[in-house]
C-alpha cells in the first residue's frame, strides 16, 4: 500500500508511558478535587441520601469485576481506539463502530461540559479575589487554547503536568478529610454515612447516576495502550490501582464531609452552600490561605480532566482516522511529538463551537452546559462498558487455550455485564435527578437520547462501509493489535494490507 493510498504520516510515540503515567491520566480525568467539590456535594444535595458514601465502594466493585475481563483483554489488543477496538474483535466490526460513535459522543460531552464548569468558578475566583470581571465563555476560552496546545506536545509531557496538578488537588481533599474528621459535628465521629441502610433507601438511584459519573475517566488506560513500555501488564496494573484508589478515596472523602456537617445536615448544607462546604471548613479549620489554595486546586483539577478528556477524545479519532472509518487526515500524528496532531486540532475545534454556542444563546455554564453534558457522558460510558464487558466474552470464546482462567474469560465479564445493565437502568430512568427543576421535562429523555442516536449511526455507518468499502471494512479494530483475530462475524471479507497492521 502506498503512502498515497494511506498517507497519515508518522505514529503515536511508542514506550513513552508507564504504570505511574497512565494512574495519573486515569485519576486526573476522575478530578478527585472536582468530585469532591462538584460531584459529592450535588449528590447529597440531589438526593439526600445519608448513605450515599457507600456508593461508592459498590460502584467500585462493580467497575472492578469489569476490570477483570478489560484488563485481561488488554494484554492481546493494544489500540488507541480503547473500547472500539475492544468491541470490534469481540462483537464485530460494525457493532465496534457503533461503540466507536458512542466513545466520542461521551468523551466530548464530558470534555466540552467541563469547559462550562472551569469559565464558571474561575470567573468567580478571579472576580472574588482579584476583582476582575469577565463572562464565563471567556475564562473557559482560555483553557480552551491551553489543553489545545498541550494536546499537540508529548504525552510525557502531558502526563508530568497531570502528575503535578494531581499529587496536589489529593493533597486538598486529604487535607479536608482531616478537618472534617479532627472537627465532626457535634463533637463526635459517626458512621451512619457508611452503613448500608441508609445507602439502599430514597435517593439511590440518584446516588448511583452521579456515583458512575464521578468513575468517568478510570477506564482511559486502554487508549494510551500503544503509548506504554508493556502493554501487556501496565494498562491492566493501571486500571487496578485507579478503581481501588478512586473507589475507597472518594468513599472516605465523601463520608468524611457528613462527619463535618453531620449526616442529617449533609443534604440542607451542600443545598446551600455546594462547593462552598469543602473551602467553609477548610477556611474556618485550616485558614483562608489554605482554603484560598484549595479553592485554586480545584480550578486546576478541572483543567487535568479538560487535557485528559482531550487527550482521550484525540487518540479515538487517530484510530479511526489509521482505519479509514473516518477521514484518513485524522490518523496524523505528528514526527516530532507523536502526538494525534489531527485528532486533537478536531476535538478543539468541535469544543469551541459548542462553547461559542452556549454562550451565544445565553446558557447557564453548570445548570446547563456542564450538567446536561455530564449525563450524556456518563450514559455513554456505561453503555460503553456494557458492550466491552460482553466483548471480552465474545472474544476469548474464539480464543481457547489462553492463558487466562474461566474467572477472565467468562465470569468477571458477564457478572460485568449483568450489573452495568443495572447501572444504566438505573441511570436513564432516574436522568432526572441531574437535572435542575428549570430543566424542560422533555430532557430528560433526548439528553439520554443522543447516545442512541450515536449508536444507530455508527450501526449505519458500519453497514455503509461493509457494502461499500469491504477493504476498509475488514481492518476495523485490527490495526495497532497484537496479532490478526479471528472474524466475529461469519462472513469473510478481504485480509487487511499488512501496511494498516501496526507491524513491525
Amino acid at each position: 500500500m502506498s503512502a498515497d493510498e494511506y498517507p497519515f504520516r508518522g505514529g503515536l510515540r511508542r514506550g513513552r508511558l508507564g504504570t505511574a503515567h497512565l494512574v495519573f491520566f486515569t485519576v486526573a480525568a476522575s478530578a478527585p478535587l472536582t468530585v469532591l467539590g462538584g460531584g459529592v456535594t450535588t449528590m447529597y444535595a440531589v438526593s439526600g441520601n445519608v448513605g450515599a458514601a457507600l456508593s461508592y465502594v459498590l460502584l467500585a466493585v462493580v467497575l472492578g469485576l469489569f476490570a477483570v475481563g478489560y484488563a485481561a483483554m488488554s494484554r492481546h489488543v493494544a489500540n488507541a481506539g480503547a473500547f472500539y477496538s475492544y468491541i470490534a474483535n469481540g462483537l464485530g466490526r460494525g457493532t465496534g463502530v457503533a461503540g466507536s460513535f458512542i466513545a466520542l459522543a461521551a468523551y466530548n460531552a464530558i470534555q466540552i461540559g467541563l469547559y462550562g464548569l472551569f469559565g464558571a468558578i474561575f470567573g468567580d475566583f478571579m472576580s472574588s479575589k482579584f476583582s476582575i470581571e469577565a463572562q464565563w465563555w471567556l475564562w473557559a476560552l482560555g483553557a480552551w487554547a491551553l489543553v489545545g496546545l498541550l494536546g499537540l506536545l508529548q504525552v510525557d509531557l502531558n502526563a508530568t503536568v497531570l502528575a503535578v496538578l494531581l499529587v496536589l488537588e489529593c493533597l486538598a481533599v486529604a487535607i479536608f478529610d482531616l478537618v472534617a474528621l479532627g472537627n465532626p459535628a457535634g463533637g463526635t465521629i459517626t458512621l451512619d454515612g457508611l452503613a448500608p441502610g441508609n445507602l439502599f433507601a430514597a435517593g439511590l438511584g440518584a446516588v448511583l447516576a452521579l456515583g458512575i459519573a464521578s468513575f468517568t475517566g478510570f477506564e482511559s488506560g486502554a487508549i494510551y495502550s500503544e503509548e506504554v513500555r508493556d502493554p501487556r501488564r501496565t494498562v491492566a496494573r493501571a486500571t487496578y490501582i485507579t478503581v481501588a484508589f478512586t473507589g475507597l478515596f472518594y468513599a472516605f472523602s465523601a463520608w468524611a464531609l457528613t462527619v463535618s456537617t453531620g449526616p442529617q445536615n449533609a443534604q440542607a448544607a451542600s443545598q446551600e452552600a455546594g462547593p462552598g462546604v469543602i473551602f467553609g471548613a477548610l477556611a474556618e479549620h485550616a485558614g483562608p490561605t489554605v482554603a484560598d489554595l484549595a479553592n485554586l486546586l480545584f480550578i486546576t483539577s478541572v483543567l487535568a480532566a479538560l487535557l485528559s478528556f482531550h487527550n482521550g477524545v484525540s487518540r479515538y479519532l487517530f484510530a479511526l482516522g489509521r482505519e479509514r472509518v473516518l477521514p484518513v487526515l485524522l490518523g496524523r500524528a505528528g514526527r516530532r511529538t507523536g502526538a494525534p496532531v489531527a485528532g486533537s486540532v478536531t476535538q478543539s475545534l468541535v469544543a469551541v463551537l459548542v462553547v461559542l454556542a452556549f454562550a451565544w444563546a445565553g446558557r447557564d455554564p453548570i445548570i446547563d452546559l456542564f450538567t446536561w453534558f455530564s449525563g450524556v457522558s456518563a450514559v455513554g460510558v456505561v453503555l460503553l462498558m456494557t458492550l466491552t464487558s460482553a466483548a471480552v466474552v465474545g472474544f476469548f470464546q474464539r480464543r481457547p487455550g489462553g492463558p487466562e482462567n474461566a474467572w477472565q474469560r467468562l465470569v468477571a465479564p458477564v457478572l460485568a455485564t449483568v450489573a452495568l445493565l443495572v447501572v444504566l437502568g438505573i441511570l436513564v430512568v432516574n436522568f432526572d435527578a441531574l437535572l435542575t427543576p428549570q430543566t424542560p421535562a422533555a430532557l430528560r429523555w433526548l439528553l439520554p437520547a443522543i447516545v442512541a442516536l450515536a449508536a444507530v449511526a455508527g450501526l449505519v455507518w458500519g453497514a455503509v462501509l461493509r457494502s461499500r468499502r469491504p477493504e476498509v471494512y475488514a481492518g476495523i479494530g485490527r490495526a495497532a493489535t497484537e496479532e490478526r483475530l479471528p472474524d466475529p462475524t461469519p462472513h469473510t471479507l478481504p485480509e487487511r494490507p499488512d501496511a494498516y497492521s501496526g507491524r513491525r
